[in-house]
């Protein structure tokens, strides 16, 4: 029923008033009653609609898309049409009702713009119809289901610090002024002596050929291979920030495939907690960055225990040379102590090991204030919380391990750091 009905039951108020009496009411009753059959026979039908959603390019999660409606008349009649276009709430969609009015036959489109909110598959909800005659005292509703998809991509924040790094590794790689030399590094070319030249770079058989000094340059070895371990378990659930552990550890894993990917070195990416959950590689991919985000954008991290057996298992099959290997974790006492020290040794027999964990930014404001007694033992918990960290990372680097930790929108850049660190020095 519409409000046009209840309008005109309204108006027939009117005659009863004026005449009062039961067959004054029946009579009115019964117009208002046979009017509404009969527009309640004069609506088409909700089904005459043909409808089809087709949903924009995937996105990076904080970019605007859109999925459109198209809507065609599948009859001949005129059809008066209000359409909901639902979406869940994560969708971010800004207008959802819209109203035609369609000829036989005729088309339609609605477009609804969406700013996602969260990252993953989002699915769209059901298409409801709401149909009516020219009288409109009555209408006929229906909900569809018209599947569609949106793919959200992580947001890759991180990639605003690509050029910079990019810049470094190409110092490093020559294509530069800048040379540096490093031990385990390739053999680039010869060029003249200039001050502030390592004298160790000096080739003294070019030279005394050229009767000049000459020194040597060298470049980062290329082609090597980083293995990225991403932590999806129940630690990696934690809120940190504006967003949770297991977001800061995307971004490290973006950057790194980014800035490794360009050096010209092979990335593989394993997503795990109790099962692999995802994998990801740089070989062979045109686009490694958006390969990753695709890989990893249905993941979210689940209720589960790390199985880091299966995971030192899973990255000694997925490289069997020589290898970066960067695990991005918590640094918990139970998982490090009882799970991760031991299979450390099978991983460092083959590979060179970091351990890269997300550091709580809360910590150190709450370690900081002394105002009451409550605050106090926040602060107490919270030093103790910091100096467990500390005491684990002297545990892991005793263990021939390097960790890095920061705050979770500095922790990609600083493993981006290090990275390039290991390049320079010829480490990888």
């Amino acid at each position: 029923m519409t409000t046009r009905l209840l309008l005109l039951a309204l108006f027939g108020l009117v005659p009863v008033m004026l005449v009062p009496g039961w067959t004054t009411a029946l009579v009115v009753a019964g117009v208002i009653v046979i009017a509404g059959l009969v527009d309640f026979f004069l609506v088409p039908a909700p089904r005459l609609v043909g409808l089809q959603r087709t949903p924009g390019l995937m996105v990076r999660l904080g970019d605007p898309t859109h999925c459109t409606l198209s809507l065609v008349n599948l009859s001949d009649r005129r059809l008066r049409l209000k359409v909901r276009d639902a979406w869940a709430p994560s969708a971010g969609a800004a207008k959802t009702r819209s109203a035609f009015v369609l000829a036989g036959e005729e088309d339609a489109q609605v477009r609804t713009e969406l700013l996602p909110t969260r990252r993953g598959a989002l699915h769209a909800d059901r298409v409801t119809i709401r149909s009516r005659s020219i009288l409109g005292l009555i209408s006929r509703q229906k909900s569809f289901d018209v599947p569609a998809i949106v793919r959200v991509l992580p947001p890759f924040v991180s990639r605003r610090e690509l050029p910079s790094k990019m810049a470094k590794l190409r110092e490093l790689d020559g294509r530069s002024a800048v040379m540096i030399r490093g031990m385990g590094t390739e053999f680039d070319s010869l060029r003249d002596y200039v001050d502030g030249d390592d004298v160790r770079s000096i080739d003294w058989r070019a030279s005394a050929r050229a009767q000049d000094l000459v020194v040597k340059t060298w470049r980062p070895e290329r082609d090597r291979r980083v293995v990225i371990v991403v932590d999806s378990s129940r630690l990696a659930a934690r809120r940190c920030g504006d967003g949770t552990v297991f977001d800061a550890a995307l971004e490290s894993a973006l950057l790194l495939t980014a800035l490794a990917a360009g050096a010209g070195d092979r990335v593989d990416v394993i997503v795990a907690d109790a099962r692999v959950r995802a994998l990801a590689s740089s070989h062979r991919s045109k686009d490694p960055v958006h390969d990753l985000s695709v890989a990893l954008t249905p993941v979210h991290p689940e209720l589960y225990d790390a199985d880091w057996e299966q995971i030192a298992a899973t990255v000694l099959s997925t490289s069997r040379q020589h290898a970066l290997v960067v695990l991005v974790t918590a640094l918990d006492e139970g998982s490090v102590s009882d799970e991760i020290l031991p299979v450390l040794p099978a991983l460092m027999a083959r590979h060179r090991v970091v351990l890269a964990s997300v550091e709580d930014p809360r910590l150190s404001k709450l370690a900081a204030e002394r105002d009451d007694a409550d605050a106090i033992f926040t602060a107490a918990a919270a030093e103790s919380e910091l100096l467990t960290s500390k005491s684990l990372q002297t545990r892991l680097r005793g263990a021939g391990v390097q960790s890095v930790e920061a705050g979770p929108e500095d922790l990609p850049g600083t493993l981006a750091d290090l990275y390039i660190g290991l390049k320079a020095t010829g480490k990888l």
